[in-house]
């Protein structure tokens, strides 16, 4: 038997011993919700939850589900509440509805810190070392969060650890250029128990993950403590991935798709630590115009808020109780020949918001947010922006506009500010950090309107693809629903998606995010530089040759051997009558150089042999002195041979 198919028998034993000696104390849950949503598009959310009844805060070095990187910065940095959020691409809330994990494009990061004897310094350097920690933990650009893009929100984010009601400290940053990739998804799947050998995480393939319309990967800790009561405390890690796949773009005949379409694989097992391994799957709205193949099991029908939805429920751990088969697959199967437009379209969520740029040049432009309300009665509406600090905001420009959802354009009605909080940026220090709060009428829609000015930067300070323009951040926008439509977000005492069920409240909080903005500052021509660097090079080029050739080369001055007659006819009859036919060659073993002849032979009468001899011996004395002089005082220019 070979090493492999010993390891594939021990393996499953081990796993098995191992969740059996797990404390009691300590649980982990995989979940996995699949909802079709309109547009032909499919959202599938994954859900994994640690938690572990740590008692005594010595015991956060002894981990074993929970990765040890979370317990020691919760004991090293004062953090009771963190949260990071890596996104790429745009949640559409007016034809997907509300996402059960809400994120921003880009990298979203916040962390609520409590400790004694805390500062607004002390609280700066430990956010800013904590974001240098999460940088290499997730290979994310974390460790750009500094305070040119960090603020401390006042009234919007509110703590959910326990207990909240001592002195803390919240800290809020956001980088909209950030790119999700492979890199961070691998060391995300590395902080689960299982990894992503077996369980849910096994079907997130980066090959299938990053070809969808929207994917969002989120982590979340927080503790849970008594009052005054700091040892018997409870530390919960959640990590989600929200993925939204567009059928249309999938490999396939028709609308049918499976687990294996979306993921390229099916699903091998569940993961022997977890405590539950279950699939919940959207069967009404929808999702009822499909069959599924399996059948579920079972089914859960949940009223929220007047707000009805059916899941069927798959439990993973029965599903793979005989050990003879490891692949799973969900398919669900449409009606053939059903056509798109008769499709069923679904209602507006009563809140949705929009935001983009006015203005025209590189100097000034007006930043407008467009919050939309489509209940029929009147809502509470908090929107925080977070502006950089190379973009100048004026507060007297700021107003808000309303119009009736019957009406296309905007009059001059106002509405009034109920809350108003703002901290004026800082030219390389500091960004523009405001909130505002009003009452939005229902059937109804806010223009939030604000103008700035676009800062020159120094040339250093602009990023490698300068053309491509600077980002705005999203701004957040929060509200309380009266009730539960298109609301899937877990409850703030939950940790389980199960415990959304049948969770009716008196009121829902709802979080939203804008689109991010770019805005192009005034840049420089950065080919300058570079043009002037190729002409400079092209110019030495073409004089270094020539001048280290005149600079190098010898010249060496060589006679004849014997002086032949100069005449046409007198050498012509030289060569005939010569009785050896051997012409003058120069002389052996010495280097080419300048053959001094006569400077004029066609104009030299024939004279004494003697005397032209000496001429020639006092030419070359001469040249040797001074070639140049010699050269440019002779009558006809003599032969070089270089």
């Amino acid at each position: 038997m070979s090493w492999v198919h010993l390891w594939c028998v021990v393996a499953p034993l081990l796993a098995s011993v191992l969740a059996q000696t797990t404390p009691k104390d300590e649980h982990f849950h995989e979940e996995l919700v699949v909802r079709p949503l309109s547009g032909d598009h499919v959202n599938t959310y994954f859900q994994f939850t640690t938690r572990w009844h740590y008692g005594q805060k010595e015991n956060l070095y002894h981990t074993q589900l929970t990765p040890r990187v979370i317990a020691e910065l919760l004991q090293q940095f004062d953090v009771r509440e963190l949260h990071i959020g890596l996104t790429q691409g745009l949640w559409r809330y007016e034809t997907w509805g509300y996402p059960i994990v809400e994120a921003t494009s880009g990298a979203e990061m916040w962390a609520w810190f409590k400790g004694h004897n805390l500062t607004d310094e002390a609280v700066d350097k430990q956010w800013a070392q904590l974001a240098n920690v999460f940088s290499g933990v997730l290979c994310a650009s974390l460790n750009f969060v500094d305070n040119t893009n960090s603020i401390s929100p006042r009234h919007l984010l509110r703590p959910q650890f326990m207990p909240a009601n001592q002195e803390k400290f919240v800290r809020y940053a956001s980088l909209p250029r950030e790119i999700v990739c492979t890199e961070n998804l691998t060391p995300w799947k590395k902080l689960l128990p299982c990894g992503s050998a077996s369980g849910f995480a096994s079907l997130l393939n980066s090959g299938y993950v990053h070809n969808t319309k929207y994917h969002s990967l989120g982590l979340k800790v927080r503790t849970l403590c008594q009052d005054h009561d700091e040892d018997n405390c409870i530390l919960e890690l959640t990590q989600t991935a929200n993925l939204v796949y567009d059928l249309r773009l999938l490999e396939q005949s028709g609308n049918d798709f499976s687990l294996r379409r979306l993921f390229g694989m099916g699903l091998n097992g569940y993961c022997e630590l977890a405590t539950t391994s279950k699939i919940y799957v959207q069967r009404n709205e929808l999702g009822a115009r499909y069959q599924l193949v399996p059948l579920p099991p079972a089914e859960v029908q949940t009223t929220r808020g007047g707000y009805t939805v059916l899941y069927g429920v798959y439990d993973m751990q029965e599903q793979f109780q005989d050990q003879g088969e490891r692949l799973f697959n969900i398919a669900w199967l449409a009606p053939k020949g059903e056509e798109r437009r008769n499709r069923l379209k679904p209602a507006p969520p009563p809140i949705y918001v929009h935001r983009y740029l006015l203005g025209q040049g590189q100097e000034r432009g007006r930043i407008v947010t467009e919050v939309t309300n489509s209940h029929y009665a009147p809502l509470p509406i908090v929107v925080q922006e977070l502006i950089p600090w190379y973009v100048h905001a004026y507060l007297h420009t700021l107003n808000i506009r309303r119009r009736s959802m019957a009406r296309h354009e905007y009059g001059r009605e106002t509405l009034p500010f109920k809350l108003l909080h703002y901290a004026p940026g800082k030219q390389r220090e500091l960004p523009t950090h405001l909130e505002i709060g009003f009452v939005l009428p229902g059937q109804s829609s806010a223009l939030i309107t604000i103008d700035v000015d676009y800062l020159v930067l120094k040339w250093l300070e602009y990023p490698p693809d300068a053309n491509h323009g600077h980002y705005i951040n999203a701004a957040l926008v929060f509200s309380s629903l009266p009730m539960g439509t298109n609301y899937s977000a877990l409850p703030l005492e939950g940790h389980l998606f199960a415990h959304s069920f049948n969770a009716t409240r008196p009121s829902y909080v709802l979080g939203l995010h804008t689109e991010a903005l770019i805005v192009s500052l005034p840049t420089p021509d950065f080919s300058m530089p570079y043009n002037v660097i190729c002409l400079a090079c092209t110019v030495v080029a073409l004089a270094f040759g020539p001048i280290h050739s005149v600079a190098t080369k010898v010249i060496v001055v060589v006679r004849p051997t014997s002086a032949g007659p100069r005449n046409f006819l007198k050498r012509l009859k030289e060569k005939l009558f010569s009785r050896g036919g051997q012409e003058s060659t120069p002389m052996e073993g010495k280097r080419e150089g300048v053959v001094l002849d006569d400077p004029c032979p066609d104009e030299k009468a024939d004279g004494d042999q003697e005397e032209e001899r000496e001429g020639k011996e006092e030419a070359a004395e001469a040249l040797i002195a001074n070639p140049f002089e010699s050269l440019s005082s002779a009558a006809c220019p003599t032969v070089w041979d270089l």
